[in-house]
């Protein structure tokens, strides 16, 4: 397959949500922008939350985007950059 970029901006809820509502394996950056008013939590694999304060990102490879899932402060957004599929892994 061919490399896919993938751009966007997902927008937090109140309520845990994916973030892609298909399975999309992917290598990506996923960041909360600076502008965010507080942190995104994240539900980490041991069902805890894992706060993202604004600013901070972190590069992922081969991540399914559909299991990670996030919530926050509505209004706030989490960004993702990268691709899928292609060889650049």
């Amino acid at each position: 397959m061919a490399n896919q970029t993938v751009m966007r901006r997902v927008n937090v809820t109140a309520d845990y949500a994916p973030l892609s509502a298909v399975p999309l394996v992917v290598s990506v950056c996923i960041s909360c922008p600076p502008g965010n008013g507080a942190a995104v939590e994240f539900l980490g694999d041991d069902g805890s939350d894992v706060p993202w304060i604004p600013g901070q990102w972190v590069e992922f490879r081969h991540v399914d985007l559909s299991q990670i899932q996030v919530k926050g402060t509505p209004g706030d957004t989490v960004v993702i950059l990268g691709w899928a599929g292609g060889s650049r892994d």
